[in-house]
């Protein structure tokens, strides 16, 4: 049976997992690839940010496909299989939020999917900056890293991913942990996934996915310490009102922003700009050459937050729009 390798692409909030993917989607090893990205939060980004967009890039948004829309993920893969243009592999890129464990059992375990689809591996990426800070808060990136079958060090131009490398290498000793300018030969052909080598816990894991899936099918597994907020905005924004709420937010409140990230219309820019951030950190603006999304020019932020009610960055980054307009 010629089944169709699926790669799991999976990571922590702002380890890099898009601008990974925009770079290898261009290398001739994934010719013929189709995209599933999921997005947490009502509006999503990084669907337009995937610079090959076409019939094959499909975003499973308003929701983490470790919680809500599992069965989406399922529903979405077979209507790709029954395309009549032949696809050669899958990469699902998950939500920084997602708990690998019930994806990975419902890619193993459903027989509609298995016909024609089999799990090749899972690729984690992890940030030198953050990454030992995230790995002992998130519950989430612990595993993430555990189940892998490759690991990805990003940012290591930003700090010394030495210790990093040697947690990760003493939490997952059977996955590679590689960095700087991986190619797709080195993170594709994975498998098959296999938890042999790996934690002994993963097993139950993936076990205790199923059975929560089956049983608990509209729990969101996240705490509720985290929180998403998304905004739209019609009208172009005043740059100079927006970087200063951004600086302030980054020098105050850094520590409760696991993630923001924005397309936006700016006053006095003829396209889009995109913007990216992780506690306190903020990348700088980058122009793209077209709206990703044809005729929608309006501005789009989301954040996701921890301990920090979204209220109170919603009305403090109004109130900056308006002092500067």
């Amino acid at each position: 049976m010629n089944q169709i390798p699926v790669t799991l692409l999976t990571g922590f909030l702002g380890a890099g997992k898009t601008t990974l993917l925009n770079r290898l989607l261009r290398e001739p090893e994934m010719a013929g690839t189709a995209v599933l990205i999921n997005e947490f939060g009502e509006i999503g980004l990084d669907h337009l940010l995937v610079e090959r967009l076409d019939e094959d890039t499909v975003l499973l948004a308003a929701g983490c496909l470790c919680c809500t829309i599992r069965g989406d993920l399922s529903r979405a893969l077979r209507d790709l299989a029954q395309r009549p243009q032949p696809i050669a592999r899958v990469v699902i890129e998950t939500t920084g939020l997602a708990d690998p464990a019930p994806i990975l059992q419902t890619l193993m375990s459903d027989p509609l999917l298995l016909r024609d689809y089999r799990l090749d591996g899972v690729v984690t990426l992890v940030d030198a900056v953050h990454g030992m800070a995230t790995l002992d808060a998130q519950p989430e990136a612990l595993r993430q890293a555990a189940v892998a079958d490759r690991i990805v060090i990003t940012k290591t131009d930003l700090a010394d991913p030495a210790p990093l490398r040697e947690r990760l290498a003493a939490l997952n000793p059977m996955a590679p942990v590689l960095q700087g300018e991986v190619s797709a030969a080195q993170l594709i052909h994975a498998g098959p996934f296999s938890s042999d080598g790996k934690l002994p816990q993963i097993t139950d894991w993936i076990a205790a996915a199923g059975h929560h899936h089956h049983h608990h099918h509209d729990v969101n597994r996240h705490d509720a310490r985290i929180r998403a907020l998304c905004l739209r905005f019609e009208a172009p924004l005043p740059w100079e009102g927006l970087a200063s709420y951004l600086e302030m937010m980054a020098m105050t409140q850094g520590s409760h922003v696991l993630r923001m990230k924005a397309v936006l219309n700016l006053q006095g820019q003829r396209g889009p700009v995109v913007m990216h951030g992780v506690q306190h950190s903020f990348h700088p603006p980058r122009m793209l050459e077209s709206w990703p999304d044809g005729d929608d020019r309006s501005s789009r932020l989301v954040f996701i937050l921890r301990d920090l009610e979204p209220r109170v960055v919603e009305d403090g980054l109004r109130a900056f729009l308006e002092a500067a307009a």
